[in-house]
């Protein structure tokens, strides 16, 4: 009799618990949802049962109707930057939000250039981080870090987490990459902003795709089931499944990232699943003009690495190239350069303020009306031979390039063998006429093709010219 007592009280616990109505973990206190648009809320409660959702910047009530399978989603308008605000839903029970804010959102994503938290890595700093953290109080500044989370089928939510606004306790541990683009945001347009990070180290790019996305790369093998698996973070899908699907539709207004390392060794193969992840990922948030900004990865010796491979297209320079040549494959993005940022002896570069702002100039550039001022690196865009010398014309470059009056060392140039020889270069305005005495017929040049380099040629607004190659050999 008293094990029927405790079963019956166990079923009412269940029935009670499945009667709550109940939101994804992205919702909580201190949120920020994007301004004047139509954002999705969702959930979970009883099927059939009639969820009501109220904003407080209107007023207005919303309905919507619980699926077979307990699943709830309801759209909401919103109006432009401010708060706070407060929203409320309702069904068997009541949740209440409170401190809502309304502004820009931005997910942040990649793996751990991206990841690295603004206090540094263990015996790798990132420059002028303290003062950062210590001058980093702003509660128009909103940070929300998804959990780790590797999974071997999509999640229908992520892990728990919360809301921060931006102080030194929360900052520490936060993206420093993430951090300081939002900063910038904050600082030039003066609205509440919300970053959405969500990152894990070491990940290469099929971890965040789709198994249907990489249908098509034999391969690649998509994990059947977990045991025996090691390294998740480098298994395909399985970052997307939990890291990602979760979270999408969230209202967002474009997308950072910074990855590529783990995919070094395989730059043809990235050169397709880039763009192809860009467009899976605008079409997943309804959105094929998203706005998509992504790093460029530093130099660095990667033949220091297991499994120390060396030459060939184990020169990660092919990998920045791929990243290069995705550009004219994505529109509506644009790629961030740290030619000039790489270290030899270490793949996390230090100096995370300058990534940050960097990828921020091109948002203000291209999705904030900041169209005028001169906010991008210049870009290779074509050679001509004339004679015995190359020529190389470069758009983004409105106030010419530079070296700073520096002799530049780094390009290459080869004839129809093939053989790339040191080459001299000279700049002339937004060209740049390179040859070498050994050259004499010139079909190819390249520049700063290296695993680890040092930039040499920068805009006149002090932003790096990309590595690059004329040819496809």
């Amino acid at each position: 009799m008293k094990t029927c007592f405790f079963a019956i009280v166990l079923l009412l616990a269940q029935l009670s618990s499945q009667a709550k109505v109940r939101l994804s973990a992205l919702f909580t206190d201190g949120m920020v949802l994007q301004q004047q648009s139509k954002v999705p809320v969702w959930g979970w409660a009883d099927p059939q049962a009639t969820v009501t959702l109220q904003t407080s910047w209107n007023g207005q009530k919303y309905q919507a109707k619980v699926d077979k399978l307990g699943q709830w989603k309801i759209v909401v308008q919103t109006p432009a930057a401010g708060g706070a605000y407060q929203i409320k839903v309702s069904e068997k029970n009541v949740i209440e939000l409170h401190d809502i804010l309304i502004g820009e959102v931005w997910l942040c994503s990649g793996q751990s250039n991206m990841e690295m938290p603004l206090k540094g890595y263990p015996g790798q700093p990132i420059l002028g981080s303290t003062e950062a953290m210590m001058n980093s109080k702003d509660d128009q500044l909103r940070i929300y870090t998804v959990p780790r989370n590797p999974l071997l089928q999509p999640a229908s939510d992520s892990k728990p987490s919360v809301w921060r606004k931006a102080e030194p306790q929360s900052v520490v541990s936060f993206s420093a990459t993430a951090y300081y683009f939002g900063r910038q945001l904050r600082k030039t347009l003066g609205v509440p902003v919300g970053l959405i990070h969500s990152s894990y180290g070491g990940s290469n790019i099929e971890a965040w795709m789709e198994a249907s996305w990489l249908a098509d790369q034999k391969d690649i093998q998509i994990p059947k089931q977990e045991e025996g698996l090691k390294d998740k973070n480098r298994v395909p899908t399985m970052l997307y499944n939990g890291m990602i699907h979760p979270i999408a539709c969230y209202g967002i207004r474009g997308i950072i990232w910074y990855q590529g390392e783990s995919n070094y060794e395989r730059p043809d193969q990235y050169e397709v699943l880039f763009p192809r992840m860009v467009e899976k990922y605008r079409a997943l948030w309804g959105n094929h003009e998203l706005p998509f900004y992504f790093m460029q990865i530093a130099p660095f010796d990667y033949a220091s690495l297991p499994p120390y491979h060396v030459g060939g297209k184990y020169n990660s320079a092919y990998l920045r190239d791929a990243q290069r040549k995705s550009l004219d494959k994505i529109p509506h993005s644009a790629m961030a350069v740290t030619l000039d940022l790489g270290e030899q002896n270490c793949i996390h570069p230090s100096h995370k303020q300058q990534s940050g702002e960097r990828l921020a100039y091109l948002a203000l550039h291209d999705s904030y009306g900041f169209a005028s001022l001169n906010l991008k690196s210049p870009v290779y865009e074509k050679l001509e031979i004339k004679g015995s010398t190359a020529v190389l014309s470069f758009k983004d470059a409105p106030l010419g390039l530079t070296s700073y009056g520096k002799e530049i060392k780094t390009f290459e140039i080869a004839g129809k063998d093939q053989v790339f020889y040191p080459a001299d270069a000279v700049l002339k305005g937004k060209t740049i006429v390179v040859a070498s005495l050994k050259v004499e017929e010139p079909v190819a040049v390249r520049y700063a093709f290296k695993d680890f380099v040092v930039g040499e040629v920068f805009g006149a607004n002090g932003l790096p010219l990309s590595s690059f190659r004329t040819d496809d050999w």
